[in-house]
Parts: structure tokens; sequence; C-alpha cells
């Protein structure tokens, strides 16, 4: 998207950045509006620009701080994040694994997989399984909203039990 800014927009991204520096926005909808309402810019276009203003997409940050980010201050929760990681990640070559701001993705061909700490004490496991109900420790997708259908709450490593583990590879096999 970066490569055709100028071409689509004008300016390049550095000039968009500069412009923007001059201007009081502290969130992102202000700067979509002002990028989509007064100068006529795509959504896209305005989206890619305020994200990048902002430093708040992924791809402003490498995975590895996104990830520190994630658990700073919530240190207890690490080594559930690495076991999750680590199974996740064995299933295959073709997982990948998308770390945001909040939460790191697992995807095929699509999405079947989000850790998330969501608090100092607890790891929300979001899945995407199909025809599955919600049950005992598998509810519904709660904060995830259409991200997932399902949540399971995790606050230790030994929450990651067999139950979890098939879920998770059931995930898996579903997004392939």
């Amino acid at each position: 998207m970066e490569q055709n800014l100028k071409e689509k927009t004008g300016k390049t991204l550095e000039q968009w950045k500069a412009l923007l520096t001059t201007k009081a926005f502290t969130k992102h909808g202000e700067i979509m509006a002002f990028l989509k309402g007064e100068l006529g810019l795509t959504h896209g276009f305005a989206n890619f620009i305020a994200l990048k203003f902002r430093e708040a997409d992924a791809g402003s940050s490498n995975a590895d701080d996104l990830i520190a980010s994630q658990y700073q201050g919530k240190d207890s929760l690490k080594p559930i994040y690495e076991m999750l990681n680590e199974v996740i990640c064995a299933f295959g070559e073709d997982v990948e694994v998308a770390p945001k701001k909040a939460a790191v993705s697992y995807r095929v061909k699509r999405q079947f997989a989000l850790v998330q700490p969501s608090t100092k004490t607890r790891i929300d496991l979001g899945l995407k399984l199909n025809d599955v109900p919600h049950e005992g420790r598998l509810e519904s997708s709660g904060p995830f909203g259409t991200m997932c259908t399902h949540r399971v709450q995790l606050k230790g490593v030994d929450d990651v039990d067999d139950s979890v583990l098939v879920w998770l590879k059931l995930a898996y096999e579903q997004a392939k």
C-alpha cells in the first residue's frame, strides 16, 4: 500500500505524517474523518496513513516488541503464552503467527486462534470452531466478538490441559 501511496494520493507517507503532525488529533477516528472527509482519501489509504502515523499497526513494531508489550506487568502469564505458541506452531508449517498490539493471532487460511492477555491474571484464548456448543470452560466468544466463536479463560499453565489441546487442534483443522 505504501508503494502506491504517492501515485494514488499525491503524497508520500512521510509527507502525510508531516501534515498530520501540524494537527491536534489524538484519536484514530479524528484522523480518519480529516483524511476521508476533508481531503477525500479512500478508507483504505486513510486507515493506512492513520495507523502508520499513530504507529498503531503491527507493521510499525517487530513481533518480539509487540509480545513483550502485551506481557508488560503480566509476567506470570508469559509461560501460558509460550506454551500455547509452542503447541500451535507444532501443528504445521502452514501456521501463520501474527502478533498485534493486544493479542497474537494464529491463521492458516483463516484465523483459528487468538491469544490475549486480558487481565493481569488471565489469558483469553479465542477459538474459531464450527458446530461446537458453548459449554463448561468453552464459553461464548465474549470480548472477541466475531473474531472468534469461543473463549477459554486460562490462569495458569495447568489450565492448558487435554481439552484445550483438542479444541486448538480442531480449530486448526477446521481452518485449513
